[in-house]
């Protein structure tokens, strides 16, 4: 995976390479060209002190200088905020407000669904298998129902692409790869299909596959 480079950073970002909402952090870090160093913690173990800082053990987790965060909306809302350009979240108040709305509704309603997919793999059993064919279908059925939301803008609600596309972008990218384990093709309907492709191919989501996730797909 390309680490950001452009501006100085001594900021730390602890996290997993599998992990979407350690991957939503990159996204962001990638498009603001911030330097971080990275520490992937399904392979090291987290320093010393690390549990002071962040009593649940959580990723993803920065450290800038002083400061501590371990809560994704957190960590980007403050990235977006210190490092304004370009800015990630819209300037209006009652875009903002939208924008943070759809961004829970993905969270509460799409990624505990992804969650209990990958979950069920990892655990190999072919009696769960069925479990999965149901997460993956109320999930490709969720997000058809919005469909029509897709169409009229170049990203998610937005011209510009936001963190709305930055949470969205990591489910996509393994309800994807899933498919393509599967060689079966996508259940989501066109306009998704079509935002996938504009999102998939920015230079800011190509930077931050990891192995684990490009290796997936492939």
């Amino acid at each position: 995976m390309a680490q950001p480079a452009g501006k100085r950073s001594t900021m730390s970002l602890y996290m997993r390479h599998d992990d979407p909402y350690s991957h939503r952090v990159r996204i962001v870090l990638a498009e603001k060209m911030i330097s971080a160093e990275m520490f992937d913690v399904s392979t090291t173990e987290f320093p010393s002190n690390f549990l002071e800082n962040n009593p649940y053990g959580s990723v993803p987790t920065i450290i800038d200088r002083e400061l501590v965060l371990y809560e994704t909306n957190i960590i980007t809302e403050y990235l977006d905020e210190r490092y304004p350009h370009p800015p990630l979240l819209p300037v209006y108040p009652i875009a903002r407000a939208r924008s943070r709305q759809m961004i829970y509704r993905i969270e509460r309603n799409w990624y505990p669904l992804l969650q209990q997919i990958e979950n069920t793999l990892k655990n190999d059993k072919v009696a769960d298998l069925g479990k999965v064919k149901l997460a993956q279908e109320t999930l490709e059925n969720s997000l058809n129902s919005i469909s029509p939301v897709f169409e009229g803008k170049e990203y998610f609600m937005s011209n510009e692409f936001t963190l709305v596309d930055c949470c969205l972008a990591p489910l996509l990218w393994r309800l994807r790869s899933l498919n393509s384990q599967k060689n079966k093709p996508s259940a989501l309907e066109r306009p998704i299909q079509l935002y996938e492709e504009r999102v998939f191919t920015r230079p800011s989501f190509k930077a931050t596959l990891s192995e684990v996730e490009f290796g997936v797909k492939t």
